[in-house]
């Protein structure tokens, strides 16, 4: 998997921060998380497209988060896409697509599916799910989860030619798991295969004060993307505005016994906002202060 830091500002765009908006490619599929202004530009700098199958998790009703929806189904438009495109959200999110609809004159030339969604299992696919949780935040905020099911052990080809397995499409279907009938006798994959292996899972928690659900959800995470608006010294605006310092989400990165930590949601405040990696890798040494157009491979 990689992911694509599309925005990594909150509130207000800054000349190096565009608004919230993350992308999970995971094979043939992208996942957005938040949607905020000009995302389309953001997408097509990253050379990512625009008719690949995709979802968008939207993780609350607050413009920086949503204000990109109209802008980036219209470039969709415009450019052809012909794929469905489904749009997970909070309570609202139907409301708000279907004002748009009715406001906003376009072709819309694909199809849309919108999801209402609270917290719990939210998407069920046969290699992954995407679980979701309710933050705090004053306003409902959900934080999310994509967590690959785990995976066959790694295929043994000497064991199999020593089974007398030939190349080819038994050895296929034996890596996925199920048996085949070869020359000496059924093989089962367990004959040739090593142990399942953990599946990666990718945390996106924003637009929140440190709470049990944003642990939970992020409980061992491969990476986990943390709301991180201030430093310490405005603690106190943090509580006030529903959001998070360095020091409280590496925290909670440690406590969550996470692989890796990227700080995201940086206020415009910050011109330099080196600070706010210093803080939090005195509690969580792993940590990465994301920025605009940023790729990090997921393995």
């Amino acid at each position: 998997m990689e992911i694509v830091f599309l925005g990594t500002g909150g509130a207000m765009p800054t000349r190096d921060r565009s608004l919230p908006s993350i992308v999970v490619r995971r094979e043939s599929e992208i996942f957005m998380f938040d949607c905020g202004e000009c995302t389309q530009r953001q997408m097509a700098a990253a050379k990512l497209g625009f008719n690949r199958k995709m979802k968008i998790l939207i993780s609350h009703m607050h413009g920086d988060h949503v204000f990109g929806l109209p802008g980036l189904l219209q470039s969709m438009s415009f450019l052809g896409r012909q794929k469905k495109l489904d749009i997970y959200g909070p309570e609202g999110i139907a409301d708000f697509v279907d004002a748009m609809n009715r406001t906003v004159r376009f072709n819309q030339r694909f199809p849309t599916e919108i999801h209402e969604v609270q917290s719990g299992t939210i998407i069920d696919e046969d290699e992954y799910t995407i679980e979701a949780a309710k933050l705090e935040h004053g306003a409902l905020c959900l934080g999310f989860a994509l967590i690959e099911k785990n995976k066959p052990g790694r295929f043994d080809p000497t064991k199999a030619r020593a089974l007398g397995v030939p190349e080819g499409p038994l050895w296929k279907k034996l890596q996925s798991g199920k048996a085949a009938a070869g020359p000496r006798g059924v093989i089962k994959p367990s004959q040739i295969m090593g142990p399942p292996r953990r599946g990666l899972k990718i945390a996106y928690i924003t637009d929140t004060r440190p709470c049990n659900a944003s642990i939970e959800i992020s409980r061992k995470a491969t990476v986990l993307m943390h709301d991180c608006t201030f430093d310490s010294t405005r603690s106190e605006q943090a509580k006030e505005y529903g959001h998070s310092t360095a020091e409280e989400a590496a925290t909670l990165a440690r406590d969550a016994d996470v692989d890796k930590l990227v700080l995201i949601h940086i206020s415009a405040i910050y011109e330099d906002a080196s600070p706010l990696l210093e803080e939090a890798k005195t509690i969580f040494q792993n940590t990465t202060l994301a920025s605009d157009l940023m790729k990090l491979k997921v393995r």
